[in-house]
């Protein structure tokens, strides 16, 4: 027999939600932990954001088409997008905190070998490897995180995004500061102290999370993604680079070719096999399709606007590195804050109502920063819509990042890596084809400004498609 619940009673559904449990207690020593993970996320901010700010610099120094280094950003994100769902797996078997550190040596390591970098070949190679790195540690990351603050892992999880502008604030900057005293060389040795901190910490504060069996590793699943994103980017660089002659044809067509048959056999193998790299079920499935076509778009956005805002300052507006570099800094400003209003009213809203207050800023500081300079300065003008792109990912990263993890709750690690993973395939696709017509074109300034309308205007249109997310509110 059933019992009914009289007035006042919890269900077994509201118990389980709200009443904490002893398995999921937060652990004493949570706040130096989190302190110590979240450096490590800043180490990954900081090297996108101040490499980003010395590109016209590297292409001048090392005698390199621009659209190749661009690479420099794209060969780090698709090595992030590689390893995702390789650091959840090894993560799984071997421990997180295992991996953990020695992701951060790696990425140490790789960071030192960037600066002593004397080509383009091989400073794509060490972005690419440190990538690897990095995208092994972000889930991780995740999984001590949500370890250590039990019952409370979603306003953890939704602050750690929140660390993300202070690389957006801080990068730009160094990467300025160092390139007006010293070279590009020095930008990648910003990280090294970071890492020997983070080492030292992480090895006697960070705790094991419990371990489970992941099952066989999808080498052909990783090998077919691998294959659609450098063929794809491989058909952008060389259009930009080469143009549509001859020779660019012969490498542009079978590359695209590639791109696209890669990508189809990739759809079908997730589809088929129940434990590949990225499952068919976590794609589409339960409202997912709609939030990861979402996180494609404000990655692009986001990722995209934070590497080539830089870029797009100098060769519209002629600015200074430094001064380009610094439009970041309001960006991360406004980031930050509003991270902070989001994380306090995720419980009490839900995550839609902020998700599209956030995407809808975001839209209207990438029109902002496309359009000409209204009685203002270039200067002025760019960090205002700067600081209306910060507002609006603010309020959009902790949003976004619960609103996955809504929708399938018991896939905490995969969701939020899925996540990772397709904002970075935006990121990429935003990068290569902006620096690809930026290198083409006869007015790059103006072809800036142009990419920056279209990313505005697909951002616009899945705005609206995502209010069709279904809302929560309270614990998960």
């Amino acid at each position: 027999m059933g019992v009914t619940p009289t007035k006042g009673t919890p269900t077994v559904t509201e118990s389980v939600r709200d009443t904490p449990h002893a398995a999921a207690q937060p652990l004493p020593r949570r706040h130096a932990v989190f302190a110590v993970v979240a450096l490590a996320l800043l180490m990954v901010a900081l090297d996108q954001t101040a490499v980003a700010t010395a590109l016209t610099t590297i292409s001048n120094d090392l005698r390199t088409d621009l659209a190749w280094v661009g690479w420099i950003i794209t060969g780090y994100a698709v090595g992030q997008i590689l390893a995702l769902p390789l650091g959840g797996r090894l993560s799984a078997r071997y421990g997180a905190r295992r991996v953990f550190l020695l992701a951060i040596v790696g990425f140490t390591v790789l960071t030192c070998l960037c600066a002593l970098s004397p080509g383009i070949g091989q400073l794509i190679a060490c972005r690419f490897l440190q990538g690897v790195a990095g995208g092994v540690m972000l889930p991780a990351a995740n999984g001590i995180v949500a370890h250590h603050y039990g019952y409370d892992r979603d306003r953890a999880l939704a602050l750690f995004t929140s660390v993300l502008p202070i690389g957006a604030i801080l990068g730009p900057l160094l990467g300025g500061l160092v390139l007006t005293v010293w070279s590009w060389h020095a930008i990648f040795l910003v990280n090294a102290p970071l890492g020997i901190v983070v080492m030292t910490a992480g090895a006697f504060l960070v705790l094991d999370p419990p371990r489970r069996d992941p099952g066989r590793l999808d080498i052909l699943g990783i090998a077919l993604l691998l294959s659609t994103l450098v063929t794809g980017m491989i058909a952008i660089t060389v259009l930009g680079a080469v143009g549509t002659g001859p020779t660019g044809i012969a490498i542009v067509v079978p590359a695209a070719l590639l791109a696209v048959t890669a990508g189809y056999l990739f759809v079908r193998h997730a589809r088929r096999r129940p434990d590949a790299v990225v499952p068919w079920r976590l794609i589409a499935g339960r409202g997912l399709g709609i939030m990861n076509s979402t996180n494609l778009l404000l990655g692009a956005a986001m990722i995209g606007s934070s590497a080539l805002l830089p870029l797009y300052a100098q060769t519209r507006y002629e600015m200074a590195p430094l001064a380009a570099g610094a439009l970041l800094a309001g960006r991360g400003v406004g980031s930050i804050v509003l991270s902070g209003v989001s994380v306090a009213l995720l419980r009490r809203t839900g995550h839609r109502p902020l998700l599209l207050c956030g995407m809808g800023l975001v839209v209207t500081g990438l029109l902002l920063a496309a359009a000409p300079p209204f009685r203002t300065t270039p200067e002025i003008w760019l960090l205002v819509a700067a600081t209306m792109l910060g507002a609006g990912t603010g309020l959009t990263a902790p949003a976004a990042n619960n609103a996955g993890m809504h929708l399938v709750p018991g896939e905490v690690a995969a969701v939020s890596g899925l996540r990772i993973m397709f904002r970075q395939v935006g990121g990429i696709a935003a990068v290569s084809a902006t620096t690809a017509a930026v290198a083409a074109a006869s007015s790059p300034g103006t072809a800036g400004a142009v990419a920056l309308v279209v990313l505005a205007t697909l951002l616009g249109g899945i705005t609206l498609v995502a209010a069709r997310l279904p809302n929560q509110r309270g614990r998960w």
